[in-house]
């Protein structure tokens, strides 16, 4: 009788829920699940998971009274701040970008010239039938300018004869990747980050590793000529797009540009690989 008295006396302390209350629990509820969203399909996920594994460990120890594995983890949980800016650098700096390159902040957003992206369709048409190597990366929202410090810095119309030019293989810019910024090539011979993706497939290269590994951390489109297959692909969102001709890339480049693909802070787009 006492246990249901006491049961009753504590639900009769709970205030009705206000809508203050409600937005309160909304707001937290969409950011928790765009954290999510996030680390979704990153090695974030995994790091999230075994930080969970770590405090239901520490529960555990309380729950027992382990004194000595209480002490350990009381003072390991000093240091998880620091440890958590570390492991999710990458989320984070994805996340902030996400947040200023996002529709409500954004005053606009980076369009190429049609006849710009005409000639980057058929540079890598023509590169793809010769079976030569290329890597090309289309700005949208998020900069690109500290990429391309690491390149030779130009300031030229992407025109086919300067895109094949650029990427043939007795020019020393044809293994690095060709920025383009508002339909100007704005360097060549740049160097990207890699993806740390395992479950990567081993078919692909350093070229495909590189563009997702930029579309993971922008939300830029990248553009790859397989040097030994001639396959045309397209990265974004850290999503690899394989398979493509003419049509097909022209399609992804328009759908991207006109903010139809989002970037990868967002939900990615569907992966349409198909077999080499």
């Amino acid at each position: 009788m006492n246990l249901v008295s006491e049961i009753s006396s504590g639900l009769t302390q709970f205030a009705p829920m206000s809508i203050r209350d409600f937005i309160d629990i909304c707001i937290v509820a969409y950011v928790i699940y765009r954290f999510l969203l996030l680390l979704r399909g990153t090695r974030g996920a995994q790091m999230t998971l075994g930080l969970v594994v770590l405090l239901l460990l520490y529960a555990v120890t309380r729950f027992f009274r382990l004194h000595t594995l209480e002490w350990l983890f009381t003072n390991l949980f000093t240091y998880v701040v620091f440890a958590v800016i570390v492991l999710f650098q990458n989320e984070i700096r994805r996340g902030l970008a996400a947040i200023v390159s996002s529709s409500w902040f954004s005053g606009y957003r980076t369009k190429g010239g049609k006849e710009g992206f005409e000639e980057i369709i058929l540079a890598a048409t023509t590169l793809a039938s010769k079976k030569i190597g290329a890597l090309m990366v289309v700005e949208r929202d998020i900069g690109l300018r500290n990429y391309a410090e690491s390149g030779i810095e130009l300031d030229a119309i992407p025109t086919y004869d300067l895109l094949v030019t650029i990427f043939s293989p007795n020019t020393p810019l044809h293994d690095g990747a060709v920025i383009v910024q508002r339909n100007r090539i704005i360097a060549a011979g740049c160097f990207l980050p890699l993806t740390l993706d395992p479950y990567l497939s081993k078919e692909l290269g350093t070229r495909h590793r590189a563009a997702i590994g930029i579309t993971e951390e922008t939300d830029a489109v990248a553009i790859i000529v397989s040097e030994e297959t001639g396959i045309i692909s397209a990265a974004i969102g850290g999503r690899i797009t394989r398979n493509l001709d003419g049509a097909g890339l022209r399609a992804v480049l328009r759908d991207a540009m006109e903010g139809r693909i989002p970037g990868p802070a967002k939900q990615p787009f569907k992966e349409r690989q198909e077999a080499v």
